[in-house]
């Protein structure tokens, strides 16, 4: 016993770094202090033990009635007059004798599409006289009212309503209130004296008073996405003015049991903790449905997308459906339709219906098999970290490198045997990677301790090269630092400029400190695009960037990185303008110009400052490329030599021309992406933009011109097109000579 003290007292500072850990991740736990890392990381192992679990099996007892792009085709687009809904729930409920229907839409504004209305102006107006037009008018009026036919259709069936609620007020402006609530799943009172965290709503978007009033019942459709937008879990009950609302899917599942009332059963966690709010469960009929503390519950996923039957809603309406498939069978009334904006992102695929999601729910509820998040698991989370981690902290600085090793395997192998064990015997949810992550932290803390102090080659290519390019190539270069040097010398490389458009203008409208911060969230994911791409940046100039590839690093693939780089930042600047939006910052466009060629390049400057840069001919042109990004409203231009070294990319050519400086034309492109993912749609476009360059080029002007105008018409980028028809325009008045060569001169950088 005296050795062992002994050897930890020699250990000391390393079982205190370790404890340090463990420390860290119980501060997590208890929600004390949030590791971002470890949320997500969560998430994504919530995410394959779902995947790897679920029985991949379609249910039959319940199937989705989907408004998809065949039934728009077919009956028009939406919204579709309430009359045609009657229609289908009168096809689903007498001819092929549904169980129960749920819509996941709100029908929260009146139908005017009838032309009721106009009608009843014209009675008022042209024919307010009129006693035979009045007459017919009323004789009229019920078939055209179509929430009233909806209404008493809705009357004679089980139908249940969607709605959802609002969680945007504030005290000066208030979340909108639309519609008319059914009666609250518990009232005022229910959970007086509980302390649990329902989500609070301030407003909502409800169905029609007449319509909710006629209908069997109605429930919310909202689903709480997780910080990474994935949704994982559904409120089963929302807190409003007091009183409770179910979830769309708890009530369908109510009614498809049977069950009058759903109760709440409080139950207290294992070893009796005081102070517990204690809401596990909602019973349903035979059923009970696990909640967690904030009344969620994780939604049962079958499998990928189609996990339940789906019929198109236009073939419910003419008839063409089998009798046995809808039989009896409980039916969700939602969309697929792109347009319709009803898709989600799941554990099971990142583009989901929404509807689906409800149908998990009422399988899970039905069938009794739902996973449990009871808020409990915080202590078990808690008694398991302690367990492992002083095991971990303890012995693994008292063992060598190879008992070590196997001392971290074991553990970690141990802790996600028992996180399975528990979840697939019994369905309960336990963190997994808090416990995995701060086992590896610890193995690799321990193991790389005392290893501060990098080598001098490293320590060197950094001071030379780490304020250019990334880490990732610091990395590569320590491993032969003698390779490297700041002397000049000429190289095929490939630079890169871009530029912010209108950049004047936004300075102009913010002040010195939100343009800073625009600025500073600018220019670090795009520097981070140039890095991942192993570029090397070689300056910014205000909100202009310039990189380079090649260089200090020999890169073949140089031109290739550099594309895939610029396509980057413009995918980044979309994402980054949404979050702009949301404070309130003017969003950002830009413009990349690329070019690839011989270029010279190493410390470049005076005795009083010098740069690592590039410069060159072919650096010029890189940057006047950047600069006809503007006049011909593409954000992405590459030169020919570019195009020519990145093969496995499709192009559009978008011009010849001669750019200030310069007398010898050259051929500018525009990249669409890896010719093995162009649609179909886009090489239709091409062959047909090939063919009206040729005429414009051979003067035939009158068909060119028509060809650039089907071209603008049809096209998803139609703003090329536009310039041909212009530049068509002006050649008609004034023809260039006969011995044109198809070259359009740029007087301007």
């Amino acid at each position: 016993m005296q050795k062992f003290l002994a050897r930890v007292r020699e250990h000391g500072i390393r079982i205190g770094l370790g404890l340090a850990v463990l420390l860290l991740f119980l501060f997590h736990a208890a929600n004390w202090l949030r590791l971002g890392l470890v949320d997500k990381l969560e998430n994504l192992s919530y995410d394959e033990r779902l995947v790897l679990t679920m029985p991949n099996t379609v249910e039959q007892r319940i199937v989705i009635v989907d408004i998809d792009e065949k039934s728009l085709t077919a009956e028009g687009r939406w919204p579709w007059g309430r009359n045609k809904l009657a229609a289908l729930v009168e096809q689903l409920a007498s001819e092929y004798k549904v169980a129960l229907i749920g819509f996941d839409i709100v029908f929260a504004e009146p139908d005017v599409s009838s032309g009721l209305s106009v009608l009843e102006t014209l009675g008022t107006t042209d024919f307010k006289d009129d006693a035979t037009y009045h007459a017919r008018l009323e004789a009229i009026r019920p078939r055209l009212d179509y929430d009233e036919v909806f209404a008493r259709t809705l009357q004679k069936y089980p139908v249940v309503l969607g709605y959802y609620f609002n969680f945007s007020g504030t005290l000066n402006q208030p979340a909108a209130i639309i519609g008319a609530l059914p009666a609250p799943t518990f009232v005022k009172g229910a959970f007086a004296g509980k302390n649990i965290a329902f989500r609070h709503a301030d407003g909502y978007g409800a169905n029609l008073e007449k319509l909710q009033r006629h209908s069997l019942g109605a429930g919310h459709f909202n689903p709480f996405p997780d910080s990474d937008g994935v949704i994982r879990r559904v409120p089963m009950l929302i807190e409003h003015d007091g009183a409770y609302y179910g979830s769309l899917a708890l009530e369908m599942a109510r009614l498809a049991l049977g069950a009058k009332e759903i109760t709440p059963r409080f139950e207290q966690p294992l070893f009796g903790a005081r102070g517990y709010p204690g809401l596990e469960w909602l019973v349903v009929g035979h059923s009970a449905v696990p909640v967690d503390r904030n009344v969620q519950t994780l939604v049962p996923y079958r499998g990928h997308r189609g996990s339940f039957p789906y019929i198109s809603a236009t073939d419910v309406l003419h008839d063409k459906v089998p009798k046995e498939v809808l039989n009896g069978a409980i039916i969700l009334v939602g969309t697929t339709a792109p347009g319709l904006l009803d898709l989600r992102t799941t554990p099971v695929d990142e583009v989901y219906p929404g509807v689906e999601v409800h149908a998990n729910l009422i399988s899970g509820i039905l069938s009794g098999h739902m996973k449990q998040l009871p808020a409990y698991t915080l202590g078990a989370e808690v008694l398991l970290l302690l367990l492992f981690g002083v095991v971990m902290a303890v012995l693994a600085p008292l063992f060598s490198p190879l008992a070590a090793t196997v001392l971290a395997a074991g553990l970690i192998l141990g802790y996600i045997g028992l996180n399975l064990l528990v979840w697939t015997v019994g369905d309960f949810v336990l963190p997994l990677a808090s416990g995995v992550l701060m086992l590896v932290g610890m193995f690799v803390l321990n193991m790389s301790y005392g290893y501060f102090i990098e080598t001098r080659g490293k320590r060197q290519i950094t001071g030379l090269f780490g304020h250019y390019v990334p880490p990732e190539l610091v990395d590569e270069m320590a491993k032969r630092p003698e390779v490297y040097s700041l002397e000049a010398e000429s190289r095929e490389m490939t630079v890169l400029f871009s530029d912010v458009r209108g950049f004047t203008t936004i300075s102009e409208g913010l002040n010195p400190k939100e343009l800073s911060a625009l600025m500073h969230e600018f220019l670090t994911p795009m520097t981070r695009v140039i890095h991942e791409r192993r570029g090397t940046i070689d300056k910014y100039m205000g909100d202009a960037i310039m990189a380079f590839w090649g260089a200090p690093v020999l890169d073949h693939a140089h031109a290739l990185h550099a594309v895939q780089a610029g396509l980057d930042m413009l995918a980044r600047v979309n994402e980054l303008n949404k979050s702009f939006v949301t404070k309130g910052w003017p969003e950002i466009k830009i413009g990349i110009g690329i070019n690839t060629g011989p270029m010279s390049v190493g410390n470049m400057g005076s005795e009083f400052r010098v740069a690592y840069t590039v410069l060159g001919d072919a650096v010029n042109l890189g940057s006047r490329l950047e600069g006809l990004t503007k006049g011909y409203q593409i954000p992405l231009l590459v030169s020919e030599s570019t195009k020519e070294a990145v093969p496995e990319y499709a192009y559009r050519e978008v011009d010849r021309v001669r750019v200030k400086g310069k007398d010898k034309p050259i051929t500018i492109y525009e990249p669409l992406g890896l010719k093995e993912d162009l649609d179909t749609k886009w090489k239709d476009e091409m062959k047909l933009y090939r063919e009206a360059l040729r005429l414009y080029r051979s003067q035939e002007w009158e068909t060119a011109e028509m060809n650039f105008l089907n071209l603008q018409r049809n096209s998803r980028a139609p703003a090329l097109y536009r310039i041909y028809v212009e530049r068509v325009t002006s050649y008609r008045r004034t023809p260039p000579p006969s011995n044109w060569d198809g070259v359009y001169t740029h007087g301007q950088k």
